[in-house]
């Protein structure tokens, strides 16, 4: 990690923490993930890496490289310096149709992609995650086709919310109770404010994504509402679907090799559970007196 330099904490989670360097070569900025190295380093980790490492998509961050530190396995890509799109909906309260067909578009391009590439989950997938983004499908365990519906689905729940501020199938007076969100989810019931103005069209396509029928959802990208301004870039035979493949600096093998290495337990001190012994290690801990 000597390369970079640390700028700022920009994040954290199960997965550990995130945070801003810079390359002190060339001065980009990057996000670099750390996720604390020995049993944490699984296979789901190394999946996400040679998915992520494969991917080239003007509307998917960029993966860089991975590197060991005595603690942590780092992950470092792009830096998404417009922040996150939930946070602009809250300062927003909600987004007008244009603004909201704007990043839906983007969000269909990325997501398609990541199909083309056969990288979303072709299985049926978990139940685990956010109740208001999980597709009817997915609660019922039916059998589907999980590569794409389903996050179809939840890509219409992200534009409810940019447009309307609020979740589709959350009762804003009882926002916590999950089992009533769930039911509403199963009989898909939901209702779009009197004071919200959303055009006819936009209204058609939420119906058509909102389905508890898998096989009648339709694709957004099928829809005239989605295809209106849509950038030429993101049309079938766009510009960055001729140049559309990664060339990662690290090899399959380097990465296989790293990822076996971070799985090993720490051998580095601790002090009150905290490891210590790098200048880039997230668990810096005060040793004074020790």
């Amino acid at each position: 990690m000597e390369k970079y330099e640390v700028v700022k904490d920009i994040g954290s989670g199960n997965f550990g923490v995130a945070r801003l360097v810079r390359d002190k070569n060339t001065q980009e900025l990057l996000a670099v993930k750390f996720i604390e190295r020995g049993l944490k380093i699984d296979e789901n980790v190394l999946r996400e890496i040679m998915n992520h490492r494969s991917l080239k998509h003007p509307n998917i961050v960029q993966f860089k490289e991975v590197l060991l530190t005595p603690t942590h396995l780092a992950i470092v890509m792009e830096y998404a310096a417009g922040g996150e799109l939930y946070d602009r909906i809250v300062k927003a309260v909600r987004f007008s149709e244009n603004e909201a067909r704007f990043f839906f578009q983007q969000l269909i391009s990325g997501v398609s992609y990541c199909h083309t590439m056969s990288l979303l989950s072709s299985l049926p997938k978990s139940t685990v995650g956010t109740p208001a983004y999980i597709a009817p499908e997915v609660l019922s365990k039916k059998q589907y086709d999980g590569q794409v519906i389903a996050d179809v689905w939840s890509c219409g729940v992200t534009l409810y919310v940019m447009l309307v501020g609020a979740y589709p199938f959350e009762d804003p007076k009882d926002l916590m109770n999950f089992r009533k969100t769930i039911r509403r989810i199963l009989t898909v019931r939901y209702v779009i404010p009197d004071s919200v103005r959303i055009s006819v069209e936009c209204r058609h396509l939420l119906s058509k994504i909102f389905v508890a029928n898998p096989e009648k959802k339709l694709r957004p990208t099928d829809h005239r509402w989605f295809a209106k301004n849509l950038p030429l870039e993101m049309k079938e035979g766009g510009t960055w679907e001729n140049n559309a493949v990664n060339t990662p600096s690290q090899s399959i093998e380097e990465v296989q090799s790293i990822r076996k290495e971070a799985r090993k337990p720490l051998k580095v001190p601790t002090v009150n559970r905290h490891c210590v012994g790098s200048s880039m290690a997230i668990d810096d801990a005060d040793v004074e007196g020790t």
